[in-house]
This record gives C-alpha cells, sequence and structure tokens, in this order.
C-alpha cells in the first residue's frame, strides 16, 4: 500500500511539473512573433542609423520625432509623431521596420513615406533606426 502510494504521489508531482511547464512554454500570452530574437545591433549600425535618420526622417519627422520637421509643412496626412506614447504602446516592432524598409503603403498608411530598399541588407541598421523611434516614446 505504501509503495502504492509513493508511486501516486511521484506521478502527480510529475504532472504537475508537466502542466507549469506546458503553462510557462506559452510566454503570458505574448505571440511567437513578439518572442523571436532580436536583431544584434552593433555600435556600426546605430551610427549608420542616427546618419540616416538625420539625412532621411528628420525632414518630415523632425529631429526630436514629433513629425514636425521642414518638410511636414507641405503632407497630407501629417508625418507619424513618434512621441505620441498611444502610439508607442500600439504599434508593433515589425510595422515599425516594414515601414522603414517597404515604405508606408506597406503597413497602411501614405505613400508619402518612401521605402529604403537599400536597408533589406542591413537588418541592424534597421533595428537601430527602430530602436530610435522607439526612444521618442520614452521622451
Amino acid at each position: 500500500m505504501i509503495r502504492w502510494m509513493c508511486k501516486v504521489s511521484v506521478m502527480g508531482a510529475a504532472a504537475l511539473l508537466l502542466l507549469a511547464a506546458a503553462g510557462c512554454g506559452g510566454g503570458g500570452g505574448k505571440s511567437e512573433e513578439a518572442s523571436a530574437p532580436l536583431t544584434p545591433i552593433t555600435a556600426a549600425d546605430r551610427a549608420e542609423a542616427a546618419q540616416l535618420f538625420a539625412s532621411r526622417c528628420a525632414a518630415c519627422h523632425g529631429t526630436t520625432g514629433m513629425g514636425d520637421g521642414p518638410g511636414a509643412l507641405a503632407l497630407t496626412p501629417k508625418p507619424r509623431n513618434y512621441r505620441d506614447r498611444e502610439w508607442q504602446k500600439k504599434v508593433k516592432d515589425e510595422e515599425i521596420e516594414r515601414a522603414i524598409v517597404y515604405g508606408g503603403t506597406s503597413v497602411g498608411k501614405s505613400a508619402q513615406m518612401i521605402a529604403n530598399p537599400d536597408l533589406q541588407a542591413k537588418p541592424g541598421v534597421v533595428a537601430a533606426l527602430r530602436e530610435i523611434i522607439r526612444e521618442f516614446g520614452a521622451q
């Protein structure tokens, strides 16, 4: 009888461990996309991204990311304000990166945000640009 009780206890404990492991493996409700490994970003990627933001993005999005660059005056709709915390909460990193590489129409936004096909082969630079955009939301 004692042997049988020990076996049941061990089997019960094993079942609980399996259930706990299965529950933890789900990522707390996050999608698989969100748990994908991040693209490594080097110092060179960050330097190139900063230069690209200044030369390609700031004209419309502004140097502070508020969508108030000199080129924004003539645009309708106006460029995205990256400091908008509600937008920052809703937008996925993948959407930001897709817009950077493939342009606004790739994410259902304005065609006035042109594509940057030269960045397709530079995932670290794209990730660093996304990082810059995310940092505006923390300001």
